[in-house]
């Protein structure tokens, strides 16, 4: 349904970075290598650096990426910061437009706020993160985003019961945070046009890409030109892995393909070492289960991970790619990142294509 379309402008590459904490390793090493490698990617090229959000998780240490992007920001010079995302249905919309209002006060024009609806944990924490009040009703969603806008812009319409509360600081209304929603179904794609929002989508999920590119048309197709944006800006996020060969890099991949598989195995083995992950015995239903995430991947070295991410770009018709890489070794996840900057030429300060 879908050809290629050849990207003629500027690839804009960015890393949305989910925190992995590797078998043996504990939370405060994850969030201190997370910070690091957002000061390595902002001197190879980069041009923004999203955190997660994931809440009781063993595998992620994200929880608070509003804090997280404060220490990325305070140790990078000018590398966009941003959250990938929010999950706006367990907060406050006030609160959430006054956290990224005082972070977009301390760093100008570096802070964007991505928006997402899914709950970023089991039901049990999403209950834990609302108590002792009820879950927020993901119907209340769209209004959420809006009262976000309208705190941020204030721009609350006059009848709104909230309309005279103040978000401080914020001198120059023109210099707010760029406002994101993500996602990885039609519902936010139609959201994002309706509102004429900024859309990212979550293709480094891996086994939806054979949907993205449709929900990408859509979100193009029904845009709507507001103050935000005069047209649609879509971000694509993969999950991708570089290495000097394509062997090196499944090798390395098995560590991320198995903490994937503890989805539905019966016990979760984590982020394991390459050596461990590479002959962990699964079952042939749990590999055919792995084999359509796998197939979304774009692993290889870096010849082959710059053509994906090329094909991938011209598949949705975005020059806006965000990657996910996750590995045992913290410097096998900056190599990775740094080959693919060295492929594009990002040091230059340009991206063949």
């Amino acid at each position: 349904m879908f050809g290629v379309k050849k990207v003629e402008s500027n690839l804009h590459l960015g890393v949305l970075d989910q925190s992995p904490i590797p078998r043996g390793k504990d939370s405060t090493e994850a969030l201190i290598a997370t910070i690091e490698l957002a000061q390595m990617v902002e001197g190879w090229g980069y041009e923004r650096f999203w955190v997660a959000e994931h809440h009781s998780s063993d595998s992620f240490a994200g929880p608070s990426p509003e804090i997280l992007m404060g220490q990325i920001a305070a140790k990078t010079n000018h590398i966009q910061v941003g959250s990938g995302g929010v999950m706006l249905t367990h907060y406050s919309s006030l609160k959430v437009a006054e956290q990224f209002s005082v972070m977009n006060a301390l760093y100008p024009s570096r802070i964007e706020l991505g928006i997402g609806r899914a709950p970023g944990s089991d039901q049990l924490t999403a209950a834990a993160l609302a108590y002792p009040k009820q879950p927020m009703d993901v119907k209340h969603f769209p209004q959420q985003v809006l009262d976000v806008l309208g705190y941020l812009h204030r721009s609350m319409d006059p009848d709104h019961p909230f309309s005279r509360i103040k978000v401080l600081p914020g001198k120059n209304l023109d210099e707010t945070p760029d406002v994101w929603l993500l996602g990885s179904s039609d519902y936010s794609a139609r959201l994002a046009a309706n509102l004429g929002l900024s859309f990212a989508f979550a293709d480094f999920f891996g086994d939806i890409r054979d949907r993205g590119p449709i929900v990408a048309e859509l979100y193009r197709k029904n845009f709507e030109p507001s103050k935000f944006l005069d047209e649609p800006k879509l971000n694509v996020t993969v999950q991708a892995l570089c290495a000097e060969t394509e062997e090196k890099a499944k090798y390395i991949g098995s560590s991320r393909n198995l903490n994937k598989a503890g989805w539905i195995l019966p016990e979760k083995p984590g982020l394991l070492p390459p050596k461990e992950a590479a002959n962990f015995e699964l079952t042939q239903e749990v590999e055919v289960w792995l084999k359509k995430f796998r197939s979304g991947y774009l692993d290889g070295n870096p010849d082959q991970v710059k053509s994906q991410l090329l094909e991938v770009a011209g598949l949705y018709e975005t020059d806006h790619i965000n990657i996910v890489t996750i590995t045992y070794d913290y410097a096998d996840r900056a190599r990775s990142y740094e080959l693919i900057a060295e492929a594009f030429g990002l040091r230059s300060g340009s991206i063949e294509c």
